[in-house]
């Protein structure tokens, strides 16, 4: 029954696509609004089976753990960010150093 219900949603939404384009000299409101709620249907109907279940348990359980999460404060994302910078800064010269040295280098090797 699984099998039946998910070509169900999608021909509901293979329908909700088509009109889409079908109706493209109508407002892009009204063919949006249709093409969510052929959406919304077909998901509501593939949400029925064993998978949309199993995927709807996954997502809940997924925001409970975001949920648990604990943040950075505003003043430690800052301080984050500084140190990031800085770092990048600091390779970056490091990089640019070490290409001058090896193109130094180089030089005098062919003898340029």
């Amino acid at each position: 029954m699984d099998t039946v219900k998910f070509l169900l949603a999608l021909i509901i939404l293979s329908v909700g696509v088509a009109g889409f384009y079908y109706y493209s000299d109508q407002s892009n409101l009204y063919r949006v609004l249709g093409l969510l709620a052929a959406a919304a249907v077909a998901a509501g109907i593939a949400s029925t089976t064993g998978r949309g279940r199993a995927l709807l348990g996954f997502l809940k359980n997924s925001r409970t753990e975001v949920r648990k999460m604990v943040w950075p404060t505003r003043q430690e994302a800052f301080q984050t960010t500084l140190i990031v910078m800085f770092l990048v800064l600091l390779v970056g010269v490091f990089l640019w150093l070490v290409d001058m040295i090896l193109g130094w280098a180089i030089q005098i090797v062919l003898g340029g």
